[in-house]
């Protein structure tokens, strides 16, 4: 059977790409783009370095493909939120949760993206792929606005793209600097009891900034 299996991976890029992709996720998250080896890769995908170059020809282009890899999970959890179907408070609030409980679940994440960053961006700003991920959380988000304001519950000036950076900034930031923040302020803040006063923290300061002050 494994035999059968290896075979079958042999003939499908696809899987071997998935398989590649698995493995170089693991190795940049553990050492960074600068430390992380093509050799190491290979070893844990059980794919000679040759066959990882013909699919990724650089290991930059790896690392851009591990990050669209990752943006593009985001955007698939993000649709199935459904956004569309729910009243605009609590459509909101859906995304709150499910982009705190995300990064949360996926410390990787917040790992590559941190040392993309320590990169300007660099290999983002060649892909695409990830600026158009996003463009239907935009829009189901804009609805939500839009329709909160028409029914006098939301404030009317509200920019769906500046919403949702703040909404993973005030998540982003609390996880990807917890053992500091949690020295600096001598608390424990990966306790559960921690984290779910967090995100009730930021529930509460966006549905505050949304409410209508007229209403």
């Amino acid at each position: 059977m494994a035999n059968r299996a290896a075979r079958q991976t042999r003939r499908d890029p696809e899987k071997k790409s998935r398989d590649i992709l698995k493995a170089a996720r693991k190795e940049f998250a553990t050492a960074g783009f600068d430390g992380a080896r093509v050799d190491k890769i290979a070893a844990k995908s059980k794919f000679s370095k040759g066959l990882i170059y013909h699919h990724f020809q650089s290991k930059d282009e790896l690392f851009r493909s591990v990050l669209e890899q990752l943006y593009q999970e985001l955007s698939e959890e993000n649709a199935e939120l459904y956004l569309d179907d729910f009243e605009p408070e609590e459509g909101v609030v859906r995304l709150i949760e499910h982009t705190f409980d995300y990064f949360a679940k996926n410390p990787d994440f917040i790992t590559l993206v941190n040392n993309e960053n320590l990169m300007k961006a660099q290999h983002l700003k060649k892909s695409e792929n990830v600026r158009k991920s996003f463009e239907p959380l935009r829009e189901s988000l804009a609805t939500l606005l839009k329709q909160g304001a028409e029914q006098g519950d939301f404030r009317g000036d509200v920019d769906s793209t500046e919403l949702y950076i703040s909404i993973v900034a005030l998540g982003y930031f609390y996880l990807s600097n917890m053992s500091t923040l949690s020295v600096v302020f001598d608390k424990p803040l990966g306790g559960p009891d921690s984290v779910a006063v967090r995100k009730q923290h930021i529930t509460d300061v966006i549905l505050g900034y949304l409410k209508n002050k007229e209403g």
